[in-house]
């Protein structure tokens, strides 16, 4: 179990590592043995790590080689070696032994469809320097947890919704519609929460988020 979180900030104000450091901070816990931060302009990434596969080399956030893809990664590939192969015969070069590097390679070869070729659990954001977006997927059953808070002027996900809370924008405004639901159902069903702009990613999801910290994309891989 690992903590993922990042925040795109739509005003274009740079975020300060105090922001990002406070939502893996809450994560310490799902993540023991390490920790890493990644800040360029109004995007940030923030990983806490448990350490399974290659514990010396998987220390995230990880970027590719040309520095232009950066992922946060929860997760475990069952068929990671089997797909390291098969990326390297398309000319995937690996540096580590890790599923992060996998997962990232699987990105940058097969793009959206890079989620059909992966059997696990999982979590994972990559910002993409290139395209100028930010890919966050979901693995085909919602074993590992997705959720993020979107408003007119900011954007941010996390393993936690208690670690969204953490956030200096973040609004405590709850939503009339969702307590209903609770106290008809006695649990608020995805995508909504409690909170106005908190939402889960649904199972089986990805969706890409512009640097401008609008939601480009969503779309559902699997059912």
């Amino acid at each position: 179990m690992c903590g993922i979180a990042g925040i795109v900030r739509a005003d274009g104000k740079a975020v300060i590592k105090e922001e990002i450091q406070s939502l893996i901070n809450y994560q310490k816990h799902r993540g023991p043995d390490g920790e890493g931060i990644w800040l360029k302009g109004n995007i940030a990434l923030g990983h806490r790590r448990l350490s399974i596969i290659d514990i010396e080399g998987g220390a995230q956030p990880f970027k590719s080689e040309d520095g232009t893809r950066i992922i946060v990664y929860n997760g475990e590939i069952y068929n990671y070696l089997e797909l390291k192969k098969e990326l390297a015969e398309k000319g995937a070069k690996f540096r580590t032994r890790s599923d992060t590097e996998v997962v990232l390679w699987a990105y940058q070869i097969w793009g959206q469809d890079c989620c059909r070729h992966l059997r696990g659990m999982f979590a994972f954001a990559i910002v993409d320097m290139i395209k100028q977006k930010i890919f966050i997927a979901r693995d085909h059953f919602g074993i590992k947890p997705v959720v993020y808070y979107y408003d007119n002027h900011n954007f941010a996900f996390a393993s936690e919704i208690q670690a969204l809370k953490t956030l200096p924008f973040f609004s405590n405004e709850l939503s009339g519609t969702q307590i209903d639901k609770f106290l008809c159902l006695q649990y608020i069903p995805a995508p909504d929460s409690i909170f106005e702009h908190v939402k889960k990613m649904l199972p089986g999801t990805y969706m890409e988020i512009g640097f401008d910290g609008k939601i480009i994309n969503v779309q559902q891989y699997y059912k």
